[in-house]
């Protein structure tokens, strides 16, 4: 079996189910360091990240990933263990098989041959892992990127290991991301009995108008390559479980996907106009998963366009789509990032599983792009 295989299968191996690393990076670490990189631990709450670096000075190509999984469900729906690697019919299955430790375990073969063939490259190569993309996504990139912040850590291109072909490896070259940002709102009414609706106020009938605005709006229409801002609402909870009673109270969830047209505290600003504009007595409580980025035409996009395209034959499709990554903390610090790694069809499902044949050829596509970007130094 390849390098790549293998290590994969002992990523799998390990249940490492977020926020529990479960000795991933442990493992790599012990690799990298052997291949000559710096290492350092960086232990947030309960979460483990580590950072590897080979060289120095700029320019700084980080690649990023996470060791961490989402949880299995019911061992009996799968058709082999999810923790137990299996390879049928060219598929490799286990949780994480796509998501991404795949992605994490070709990044490190590349990061080893690369610097094994090209010691004196230019710039820094690095690898940044953490445990904690999966969850709540505190402790982990984004408590990292605050880190990198503070002492004035540059990266200058950011390369994300997560599943985002489609249908082939390399069919697309994520160039950006969305930004996320949700909303518990909370509507206070006054409770009573439905004969009697003089006595009471309704929460329900006093924010569905408020509700149907939010919904009907056209944020905008859309930002270069991205779609436009969407607004969907996730849950509605109300009433007591009786049909002859007037509710107290409403929550509404609901999430906004936005274009670089917007910042959270503009639509932050925006929603509430159109809920006083109703008249609501409410609360409204906002988490910032994320602003959104956008890489433009330049040397990490045009590498990446070429590196796939000499794989794939065609150049791939260039997308901003999709959920959020956490590529949205390292944006922030001055770096531009993209998205190259395997097909995501079965990331979060029962069987997950990778093309070993895409698995196998990922370091390649790696290093291709790591070698266009910090050559040999003359």
């Amino acid at each position: 079996m390849s390098d790549v295989l293998d290590l994969t299968r002992e990523l799998i191996a390990r249940k490492s189910v977020t926020p529990d690393d479960a000795g991933c990076q442990t493992l790599i670490a012990e690799r990298l360091q052997a291949a000559g990189f710096a290492l350092e631990s960086l232990r947030f709450g309960e979460v483990d990240n580590l950072w590897a670096t080979h060289g120095q000075g700029a320019p700084v190509l980080v690649l990023l990933g996470h060791t961490d999984v989402v949880p299995s469900g019911p061992v009996e729906n799968w058709t082999s263990d999810p923790f137990v690697p299996e390879i049928r019919d060219g598929l490799l299955y286990g949780r994480g098989a796509a998501d991404m430790k795949s992605g994490v375990a070709a990044f490190v073969v590349a990061a080893e041959q690369f610097v094994a063939a090209h010691p004196h490259h230019t710039g820094t190569l690095a690898l940044l892992l953490t445990s904690d993309e999966e969850g709540a996504a505190i402790d982990g990139v984004r408590r990292v990127a605050r880190t990198f912040a503070e002492r004035g850590t540059r990266i200058d291109w950011c390369i994300t290991g997560e599943p985002s072909s489609t249908a082939e490896l390399g069919d697309l070259l994520r160039v950006g991301r969305r930004g996320s940002l949700s909303a518990t709102l909370t509507v206070r009414g006054v409770q009573g009995h439905v004969a009697y609706p003089d006595k009471a106020r309704n929460p329900i009938h006093d924010v569905a108008p408020a509700l149907a605005e939010l919904v009907a709006r056209r944020w905008d229409a859309g930002y270069e390559s991205f779609p436009p801002t969407s607004l969907q609402i996730s849950n509605i909870e109300s009433g007591t479980g009786a049909t002859n009673v007037i509710p107290g109270t409403a929550t509404v969830q609901f999430n906004l996907r936005y274009t670089p047209h917007w910042d959270a505290p503009k639509l932050e600003a925006a929603v509430a106009a159109i809920l006083d504009g109703h008249g609501l007595d409410y609360a409204l409580d906002w988490h910032r998963s994320g602003e959104p980025f956008y890489t433009p035409e330049g040397p990490l996009r045009s590498a990446a366009r070429e590196v796939l395209a000499a794989h794939l034959g065609r150049p791939p499709e260039e997308s901003t789509g999709g959920g959020t990554s956490d590529a949205r903390f390292i944006a922030p610090l001055g770096a531009q990032c993209i998205e190259i790694g395997p097909v995501n069809a079965s990331i979060h499902q029962v069987d997950e599983h990778v093309r070993v044949a895409d698995l196998e050829a990922l370091p390649d596509v790696y290093g291709a792009l790591i070698a266009r970007l910090l050559p040999d130094a003359g």
